[in-house]
């Protein structure tokens, strides 16, 4: 088998696709999938991510279900208005029933063993709210060791798409973000909404995905909601596959092209909760020790080949 990976998420139309993602590539051995609370509640994203694993035939892949809520505060919305009720435009029925039960004893202690049991350090790719990732180097700091990187969907540059500042996946537990991507020491890439953005797939990517077969004709079949909203919020007629972008890079590193920059979490309560403050100033005008900005850095993902990242994307679900 080809590199270790294990996906944390929130299924999510764009988790969907993330996780099928992995599944179809040859190359990667995904060893498990834990599931968080986020678009909808965590007993719909448990379920969701049993069912896509059954469509992709993965049955051999273990699921746990996560947090179902943030660290420290409630979480103040979720995202159905964008994914549907179900996290899958109101589709998830028309996936398969799932073929083996969630794992018992929960996320924590399926992401340890897993870990544990590894003979070579192992990334993580958390593509929802990192609570579950929190937790994990809260509770297990020496299996900091095993964990070759995170690729974490999450963040913005410019703007978020929750708030005016904030990214959903950081908004939904500031407090869990901050931990993971200022206080840790675990080399992480960060895949901000400005790139993901960028990668959006239009109406003929999904016409052609469908025509591939029965998996390709099941994802499509799970993006009108999502369809509608991007019509609604961003004026284009296709959907930002935002999770799949940063799996993309987890399974074929170097498909984006990242720059180091010190990053901070806004964990207040004013209109900048959430948001994810990136010093991308030249290292001269930083300054030492000045400007507010945690001295961690994380590879934050800046730039990709466009059109190759969109057929790397549908030659592998297509297969």
């Amino acid at each position: 088998m080809g590199s270790k990976l294990i996906i944390d998420t929130d299924p999510g139309v764009d988790d969907a696709f993330a996780i099928s993602l992995a599944a179809r590539s040859e190359d990667v051995d995904l060893l498990g999938v834990t599931s968080v609370f986020g678009n909808v509640s965590l007993e719909s994203t448990t379920r969701n991510a049993l069912r896509l694993l059954a469509l992709n035939g993965r049955s051999d892949v273990p699921v746990a279900a996560g947090a179902a809520r943030p660290l420290v505060h409630p979480q103040q919305a979720r995202a159905g208005h964008i994914h549907g009720d179900d996290g899958l435009s109101g589709r998830s029925a028309t996936l398969p029933e799932p073929v083996r039960d969630v794992e018992p004893g929960g996320a924590i202690k399926l992401l340890v063993s897993l870990l544990e049991a590894a003979d070579e350090p192992v990334t993580i790719a958390p593509i929802g709210p990192l609570t579950n990732i929190a937790l994990l180097l809260a509770a297990y700091p020496h299996l900091r060791e095993k964990i070759a990187r995170l690729v974490v969907m999450g963040g913005a540059l410019a703007h978020g798409n929750t708030t005016a500042a904030a990214e959903f996946n950081v908004w939904a537990d500031p407090e869990a973000a901050r931990r993971v991507l200022v206080e840790e020491s675990v080399p992480c890439v960060l895949v901000p909404l400005d790139l993901t953005h960028r990668c959006a797939v239009d109406t003929g990517w999904l016409g052609k995905l469908a025509a591939s077969g029965p998996v390709g004709a099941a994802l499509e079949r799970l993006t009108p909601d999502y369809l509608a909203s991007y019509r609604k919020s961003l004026g284009i007629d296709g959907i930002a596959v935002h999770d799949a972008v940063a799996v993309a890079e987890a399974i074929s590193p170097g498909i984006l092209r990242v720059e180091d920059y010190p990053i901070e979490v806004d964990t207040t309560f004013g209109p900048g909760r959430g948001s994810t403050l990136v010093d991308r100033r030249s290292l001269g005008a930083r300054g030492e020790g000045e400007g507010g900005v945690a001295k961690s850095s994380v590879q934050v993902a800046v730039d990709t080949d466009l059109d190759g990242l969109r057929e790397f994307l549908l030659t592998r679900l297509a297969r």
